[in-house]
């Protein structure tokens, strides 16, 4: 069986660049409890608040249930539902759920094939991050669904069986000048702060932004790139920041933070225009600043701080 394959196939609605990570998550959460406890059957009721966490953080901005993908993972044949009844899911309703007793857990020849195979695990995880993820959240997921990943385990593409079982994001290849090329457009500056630290030559904390995931989709281009600090490039793609009209800064209203430092590092920039790029660079497009405000920003923007200058 091809799992990797099954894995990079998930059916999801999601189209024209639309997030829908939750079977994805799902996935993932399964495979921590996995590890940690062998695959025991995970009761809806018993895990739906964990899970519909997970959809709140790393989920789109629309609010969603986990009922959702508890029913829908089904279908893709890596994941079963059984409820005081028998087999079968009764369907996505919140209420059947809870009251039928129903609990998943991952298919019994994918749990076989994990025990016979204990990396594979990472490999379907790795590959679900890739897919579905920025690398920046990569470590933290991991953390939120009890995932300890092996180093040893081979990248997420090398396993696939072929070019048809493949995603589009699972056949591109990544460009490796894509930091050099964008750190060099924001003059090693974070566009958000101006932050431009370095150990002796070599700049330290200043990452390359993708700001349409490269997972849906987003090129490895300058267009497509903010140089950021590792703190505002962590919360850009966890949707607290973004980029307006005029090529502002957002922050959701949603962000609280009542230290001198929050309000400082984050409240205090929005509507602040960005650093950079230097003249002979493209701004960030209008396209992938829209992905990004549909698909990650969280909420509504706050208004303009008060010392915001035009620029």
């Amino acid at each position: 069986m091809d799992w990797l394959g099954r894995a990079a196939a998930l059916r999801q609605w999601g189209r024209g660049g639309v997030r829908a990570p939750h079977k994805p998550l799902l996935f993932l959460y399964a495979l921590g409890r996995f590890q940690r406890d062998g695959g025991e059957a995970l009761r809806y009721s018993a895990v739906e608040g964990e899970l519909a966490r997970l959809l709140a953080e790393y989920g789109p901005p629309n609010r969603t249930t986990p009922a959702y993908p508890f029913h829908h993972l089904v279908g893709d044949g890596v994941w079963e539902v059984r409820t005081d009844r028998g087999d079968g899911s009764p369907g996505t309703g919140v209420r059947e759920l809870r009251a039928t007793g129903a609990a998943g857990r991952l298919a019994p020849e994918l749990r076989a094939a994990l025990r016979r195979e204990p990396p594979l695990l990472s490999r379907i995880a790795r590959l679900l991050l890739d897919l579905h993820f920025p690398p920046s959240l990569h470590g933290e997921l991991c953390e939120a669904v009890g995932l300890e990943l092996d180093p040893e385990a081979e990248p997420a593409g090398t396993d696939l069986a072929g070019p048809a079982e493949r995603s589009p994001a699972a056949r591109r290849q990544r460009d490796r000048r894509m930091r050099e090329l964008v750190l060099t457009a924001y003059e090693y500056q974070c566009a958000f702060c101006g932050y431009d630290g370095r150990l002796g030559a070599v700049p330290v904390g200043l990452e390359a932004a993708h700001v349409r995931w490269w997972a849906f989709g987003g090129p490895d281009e300058v267009a497509n790139g903010l140089c950021l600090c590792s703190l505002h490039h962590k919360l850009f793609d966890k949707g607290v920041l973004g980029v307006g009209d005029g090529h502002r800064i957002l922050v959701s209203q949603r962000f609280v933070g009542s230290s001198a430092a929050a309000r400082e590092h984050v409240v205090a920039l929005a509507g602040r225009p960005l650093i950079g790029p230097q003249p002979g660079n493209p701004p960030v497009a209008a396209d992938h600043r829209s992905w990004h405000a549909g698909q990650v920003f969280h909420g509504t923007p706050r208004p303009a701080a008060a010392t915001a200058t035009a620029g």
